[in-house]
């Protein structure tokens, strides 16, 4: 492990990781609204807000499964010294980060009957991030909001599974946006 990964953690890591969680789960519970979360300086070609997500939710009981377009020696030594979470195949991942076209979003989990939380929830790394695109409806949306999706089929058909499914988090620079499996797009 280089010094590398000792660099670009929180500055202040219990004021500035409630504050993330606090902006994450609000993104969770409001569909499609994007936002500003801050805090870390990650390895690139992870962003700000993809590298706050992580040291904010990931811990040594959340294998992570990395796509190919952040799987470098820098992102996997700061990663593990600042949460310590277990890397894997897509198959186990609790969390996955990457680049959409790099996920292979067929193999993650996506729960069970018994247990519909256990599935996966990928961070998306974005190019782009705006209020325009695919419209979306459902819980936490006031009629309905727009955001850019890389698509909407996947995400139709990943509603349609309810109570299954998976859960998107959408990151490009510092912004965010959530897309849980309850939100319905057209």
């Amino acid at each position: 492990m280089q010094t590398h990964c000792l660099e670009g953690g929180f500055l202040n890591q219990p004021i500035d990781a409630s504050h993330a969680f606090r902006a994450i789960m609000i993104a969770m519970a409001r569909p499609g609204e994007i936002s500003v979360v801050a805090g870390v300086k990650p390895p690139e070609p992870m962003s700000t807000a993809a590298g706050t997500v992580l040291l904010t939710l990931c811990d040594p009981e959340t294998p992570l499964f990395l796509a190919p377009s952040h799987d470098t020696p820098q992102i996997r030594d700061w990663i593990t010294f600042y949460t310590g979470a277990p890397f894997t195949v897509a198959e186990h991942a609790i969390f996955a980060i990457g680049a959409w076209d790099q996920l292979p979003l067929a193999v993650f989990p996506c729960g069970t009957a018994e247990y519909p939380d256990r599935s996966t929830t990928l961070i998306v790394e974005l190019p782009t991030l705006t209020s325009s695109g695919a419209m979306l409806s459902g819980p936490g949306i006031k009629d309905q909001t727009e955001l850019s999706l890389p698509g909407t089929k996947i995400f139709q058909d990943n509603a349609r599974l309810f109570p299954l499914g998976l859960d998107f988090i959408f990151t490009c620079g510092g912004c965010i946006a959530a897309l849980p499996r309850t939100t319905r797009v057209s």
